[in-house]
């Protein structure tokens, strides 16, 4: 998969000012939230993660293997993921239609998430505004230079943006840097209700942890939260990278930027199997997502499904997902994604 999506229902004209094609009409309606089947979503996932919490402390504390645990780990990783993706939404105020059960449950999430809902907010509100355009990028988003800004800085920052880039790092150790230390601190410039909710979430992990000690033990608690922690992480990493670094992705800077052009061509349609799709909660349909932020995540499938145009958009597969970690840098000239030069020229040699 190569070159810009040709596909991409652009605008009748490209003169004049930017107006939304006809069809962009037909989204709104899929914004409705609908109460009992977000509810039916807080169950299905909340009450499975709990239960296999539950399974994961018998399995240590009754001198299992570790093996088990991790066993564990997996599917319980994935429920965190999707209550991720809740929390995701009621950052958006798009879950419930009560703004005051979206704060409840996005900061009941975001405490089993490590992630502090208002600070979490600012900064992905930020991306959808900044998204695609290269005069602002940075907040909310994989640090991306272009192949001229990196040709051209010291020696020592391409080394450090080569190790920021390199997949052990990035989705590695990354995830659980991000989460347990990077989260712990309010974002800058926000405000002061963004600041509260980070000391608020950090003293409901507190209050978990150290009920988590007085109950089952420390040591049993970091025994299954670091791992599900870490691999939620990398899978919430891995999918938030491919849903803007993929061959033919659009970046534009701000004079040409095209609103059309960053969500259908800046976005991706991750095409998962539908277990995959489930645990993500239909998130691989990014580019509706950024479409039209306020459509919770349940129906994001049957929009997609109801407007022909949204099907124009071509899907990035599983297996070709897996080639996207070799690009690293966008070549303005050329209009895509690259990979690095020789690390030999970085080194002088």
């Amino acid at each position: 998969m190569s070159g810009r999506n040709q596909a991409t229902p652009l605008p009748p004209s490209s003169t004049g000012p930017f107006r939304w094609p006809p069809w962009y009409r037909a989204l709104k309606r899929f914004e409705r939230p609908d109460p009992w089947v977000a509810t039916w979503q807080v169950a299905n996932t909340l009450i499975p993660y709990l239960a296999l919490w539950a399974l994961m402390i018998r399995s240590v504390q009754g001198g299992y293997s570790y093996v088990v645990t991790l066993l564990l780990a997996v599917p319980t990783a994935g429920l965190l993921v999707r209550l991720f993706i809740l929390f995701h939404d009621c950052a958006h105020d798009s879950f419930f239609g009560s703004k005051a059960a979206n704060t409840v449950l996005g900061y009941v999430c975001g405490a089993l998430a490590f992630t502090p809902l208002e600070d979490w907010r600012f900064t992905h509100l930020k991306h959808h505004g900044t998204y695609a355009n290269l005069d602002a990028r940075g907040v909310g988003d994989i640090t991306t230079l272009t192949l001229e800004e990196y040709r051209s800085a010291p020696r020592a920052a391409r080394l450090r943006y080569r190790l920021y880039r390199n997949p052990l790092i990035l989705f590695g150790v990354g995830p659980l840097f991000h989460f347990l230390v990077r989260q712990r601190w309010p974002s800058r410039a926000v405000s002061r209700r963004a600041r509260r909710s980070v000391w608020i979430t950090n003293a409901l992990i507190a209050g978990i942890a150290a009920a988590a000690a007085a109950t089952i033990g420390l040591r049993t608690y970091l025994l299954i939260q670091v791992p599900v922690l870490w691999l939620a992480g990398v899978g919430g990493v891995w999918l938030f990278y491919v849903q803007h670094q993929f061959e033919g992705v659009y970046w534009a800077r701000r004079r040409d930027w095209n609103p059309l052009r960053a969500a259908f061509d800046g976005s991706s349609f991750y095409d998962l199997p539908p277990v995959l799709r489930w645990f993500s909660g239909n998130i691989g349909y990014h580019f509706i997502h950024h479409l039209r932020p306020r459509i919770p995540n349940y129906r994001l499938k049957a929009c997609y499904e109801a407007v022909p145009e949204l099907r124009s958009k071509k899907p990035l597969t599983l297996r070709d997902s897996l080639r996207t970690p070799r690009l690293k840098l966008w070549d303005e000239e050329h209009q895509r994604l690259v990979g690095f030069p020789p690390l030999l020229d970085d080194l002088g040699a």
